[in-house]
């Protein structure tokens, strides 16, 4: 069974992670997102889930407004051939969420060690980066020093490397 939001909140207690989570309507989107979200601060983020040509897989999150040139990225990051969209079924089998719901805080499912998670260099400036905690009807807000203490307790350290083609300043 794939951890829940609890299961998440319990782990990142553990950890003595400080972590706030506000309740929304689900969001599928980034602009949704920005409609609903009111005034949590921090960055947002978008997330992707992709897969190179050997099937290695990666789970990338930047800034919700950064521009990601997908024809481009398999060479900045060092895969194999050019990324494509990881299937549904594909995220729920490794990631154990569902679509709209990526997040790193997914890697905690990621048994198996598959997924490569990749931060974007311009999201690890601001203090507060805030993820969906493993659904998208939450968004949970945790520093970004916390967050890579939790992906390396998951057996997920981040490669943090700019991944946009354009970098926003930090605003928090």
């Amino acid at each position: 069974m794939p951890a829940t939001p609890s299961d998440l909140f319990a782990f990142l207690d553990k950890l003595g992670v400080a972590h706030a989570t506000v309740t929304h309507p689900a969001l599928f989107t980034v602009e949704q997102s920005r409609e609903l979200r009111g005034t949590i601060p921090g960055a947002h983020t978008k997330n992707l889930f992709l897969k190179d040509k050997k099937d290695a897989l990666f789970l990338v999150t930047a800034l919700e407004d950064a521009v990601i040139e997908l024809k481009s990225l398999h060479r900045r990051l060092g895969a194999s051939g050019r990324f494509s969209f990881g299937s549904a079924d594909l995220m729920r089998a490794t990631l154990g969420i569902e679509p709209g719901a990526v997040t790193p805080f997914a890697a905690m499912n990621d048994n198996d060690g598959r997924v490569s998670v990749v931060l974007d260099a311009a999201l690890m400036r601001h203090a507060t980066v805030n993820c969906h905690p493993l659904v998208n009807t939450m968004t949970t807000s945790i520093a970004g020093a916390d967050l890579l203490r939790f992906l390396e307790a998951t057996g997920h350290p981040p490669r943090i490397v700019p991944v946009a083609e354009q970098e926003s300043p930090p605003r928090d």
